[in-house]
């Protein structure tokens, strides 16, 4: 199996963790499909946004796959007035990842992230190794020290 960036960053650190496979639908790359074919619940397969706030510039999110980011909530929780999703084309060229394999571990710059303090109602939560039809499942308090992560109520 091929060893991502994510990989690599874990490997290195010596944080235990457990890669999880499944089968792509290049049609439905969304966190509940991937919970479906991994028969996990949605809300422990943690997706990752990227936004833009208007003070802080980019901002990487990490919420649950049955989840609705609530943008006001990360504005405040960010110090922004206004934060948007960054357009979809301006994914690859923000983090070096591709639509359906955004990992918060191994994106190119060192922007803020935020994790969902849902995260931490589980023993271990699954994210993007950085390639679609790969997942890495890892402790939430794992992957805030590896990333140095904030957390806060921010979906709904």
């Amino acid at each position: 199996m091929k060893k991502t960036n994510a990989i690599r960053i874990l490997e290195r650190l010596n944080i235990d963790y457990q890669l999880l496979e499944f089968d792509v639908d290049e049609n439905d790359l969304s966190a509940q499909d991937a919970a479906k074919k991994l028969g996990l619940p949605p809300d422990q397969i943690f997706k990752t946004l990227v936004a833009r706030g208007d003070k802080s510039g980019v901002i990487v999110i990490c919420i649950p796959g049955s989840s609705e980011l609530d943008l006001k909530v990360l504005a405040k929780t960010s110090g922004n007035k206004k934060v948007d999703l960054v357009p979809l084309k301006e994914v690859h060229q923000l983090t070096g990842y591709i639509r359906g394999a955004v990992s918060a571990l191994g994106i190119k710059s060192n922007y803020p992230l935020y994790l969902d303090q849902s995260a931490f109602t589980h023993s271990s939560i699954i994210v993007s190794a950085g390639t679609r039809g790969l997942q890495i499942s890892l402790a939430p308090s794992d992957l805030v020290e590896v990333l140095g992560a904030n957390t806060a109520i921010l979906s709904r």
